[in-house]
């Protein structure tokens, strides 16, 4: 613990902009709270965890140099970031359609089956691994947090953003699946639902027209 005593204020710069990052309004904060109102915590959870597998692979890469590939691979950044693009606005034809469905006033949300915890996995894998911002944010981290000459440190950081992500993510899974939001889902779904299509188009449209 002495050994990382010097690089503490570093650390703790790097895991603030961490929790910033992390927790302000984006594509998988948005669909976490969106999934957890709608289908309950295993749901909710289950996308957490795909958008926390998608992260660290981010994290891992950066790790290892991800900077160097970006600049020797430029042409793949611009792949990644049409792809991610165009994947949330299908997530926004995906929530239009459903603010435009009907139900029967007597239909709840144990009465409709939400989809596979596989599925949803991998949606939030999917939203993460195509978000070109999340590779610079990991980048910007990499940098902050770990000093030249302590490469060791590398260690610590990485180990307090994971245990960071994991209260992070799953703590809006949890806090947007208790019962009394899941009545308020119900009254306004419609809107709600709508309100994400508007979202997720709005992000997709800027990922899109941003210059990386």
């Amino acid at each position: 613990m002495s050994e990382l005593a010097p690089y503490l204020p570093q650390l703790l710069v790097a895991w603030g902009a961490y929790i910033i990052a992390t927790a302000s309004p984006g594509p998988a904060i948005v669909a976490i709270i969106s999934t957890a109102i709608s289908h309950g915590r295993r749901a909710g959870l289950a996308l957490a965890f795909g958008v926390l597998t998608g992260s660290y692979t981010w994290a891992m890469l950066a790790v290892a140099g991800l900077s160097a590939l970006i600049r020797t691979y430029g042409n793949a950044l611009f792949i990644l970031k049409i792809a991610g693009g165009l994947y949330l606005l299908w997530l926004a034809y995906k929530a239009l359609k459903a603010a435009m469905r009907k139900e029967p006033e007597t239909t709840t949300l144990l009465d409709r089956q939400p989809p596979s915890s596989r599925r949803l996995y991998l949606k939030g894998l999917g939203i993460h691994l195509t978000n070109p911002k999340a590779i610079f944010s990991w980048l910007t981290l990499v940098s902050l947090g770990t000093p030249q000459d302590a490469p060791h440190v590398m260690a610590v950081l990485i180990g307090g953003c994971m245990l960071l992500g994991v209260v992070i993510f799953t703590g809006f899974a949890l806090l947007f699946s208790i019962e009394p939001v899941h009545r308020a889902y119900r009254k306004a779904r419609r809107g709600i639902e709508a309100a994400m299509a508007g979202f997720f188009a709005f992000a997709g449209f800027k990922l899109l027209t941003a210059r990386i």
